[in-house]
């Protein structure tokens, strides 16, 4: 139901107490103010939740036959989808055990019977307002998160972008090898949020090269052995580059990536000359991701490498260059590649 300006949402109360009569007083009382469900048993309170009942607050009797209220809150506290409504136990006289459990298991509060009208009302306007304020706080948390995930996010595709144009590439060589990146994780059966991190976190791979020297990074010819030398830095400038992380699970992932990113299955790469395994696997993903795409790519020093001649090289550098794993990978979601390549073309 949509609220308009000036409306207040009307809560819902789930009553679940064994006694017909205990509801129907619990009803009366809060009914003027608030919606009203009941249920007769723990059991039948669970199977509502499930269905996809939602209410913003319950009243929980301690003691019933079958599933008492301290069994019911310890599941109710434990799924996601009802840990955080609000439970406000009844409870007779002579119940301050339960209560103490009942605290112990997550509960907000404890009415004792026989209830009284206005302490009702007043427990659960208060836990409702408490409530209502705690879903305030988490909604602007999310936001603010959320704007600066996005700002961050912002910045390395700005930066990638950048190192791509200073090295006489294209932005679509980002887009393509980033996409590459993530197909390539998400068919090794890495979790979603981790493959998005990787597809990210993939345009910030050669960062560092904006810290090399135009005479060396825009050569027309091969490199020498001094030049190679200083071409070979940008990895761990990279790293510099995007900084101490400081708690940013894209920023952890993008230094990663631009540190080990030219690392060798067989130990032969650098910086760190890391071998099989102890190249973190976003490094490895990457290496094959950014590679097939270099090969494949037209530049003013190169001509384009036909697919099948870059597949043949990526087959060829397993076990050496590349992890036998992800050179599999790639070539079995090869149509998914292709397709990336087709759409994003430069």
């Amino acid at each position: 139901m949509e609220i308009k300006a000036g409306q207040h949402r009307r809560h819902t109360i789930l009553v679940i107490d064994d006694m017909p009569d205990n509801i129907e007083v619990l009803r009366g009382i809060l009914r003027p103010e608030y919606r009203v469900l009941a249920a007769t048993s723990g059991q039948e309170a669970l199977e509502l939740l499930e269905g996809g009942l939602a209410p913003d607050l319950i009243l929980l009797d301690v003691m019933m036959p079958g599933m008492d209220g301290t069994q019911v809150c310890r599941a109710l506290k434990s799924n996601p989808r009802t840990v955080d409504i609000p439970v406000i136990f009844v409870t007779a006289r002579g119940d301050e055990q339960h209560e103490g459990q009942g605290f112990e298991l997550g509960a907000v509060d404890y009415i004792a019977k026989p209830v009284k009208p206005r302490i009702v009302l007043a427990r659960v306007r208060t836990h409702l307002a408490l409530s209502d304020q705690q879903h305030v706080l988490e909604s602007m948390v999310r936001e603010r998160t959320d704007q600066l995930y996005t700002t961050r996010l912002k910045v390395i595709r700005t930066l990638g972008q950048a190192a791509e144009f200073k090295d006489n590439e294209t932005g679509m060589h980002i887009v393509r090898m980033s996409k590459y990146s993530r197909e390539l994780a998400t068919a090794m059966g890495m979790p979603g949020n981790w493959t998005d991190l990787l597809y990210n976190a993939a345009p910030m791979h050669d960062i560092g090269k904006i810290g090399i020297p135009d005479a060396v990074l825009l050569k027309p010819g091969k490199l020498d052995p001094d030049e190679l030398v200083i071409m070979r830095t940008h990895a761990e400038i990279g790293a510099r580059i995007i900084g101490d992380p400081e708690g940013s699970e894209l920023f952890a992932l993008a230094a990663s990536v631009a540190m080990t990113h030219h690392e060798k299955w067989h130990g032969s790469g650098y910086p760190n000359g890391l071998s099989g395994e102890h190249i973190p696997l976003e490094g490895r993903i990457v290496a094959v991701a950014d590679v097939f795409d270099a090969l494949t790519s037209e530049r003013p020093y190169k001509k384009a490498w036909t697919v099948d001649d870059a597949l043949a090289l990526l087959s060829q550098e397993k076990g050496r260059h590349f992890d036998p794993a992800i050179v599999d990978t790639f070539i079995e979601i090869l149509p998914t590649i292709l397709d990336i390549k087709s759409r994003h073309a430069d």
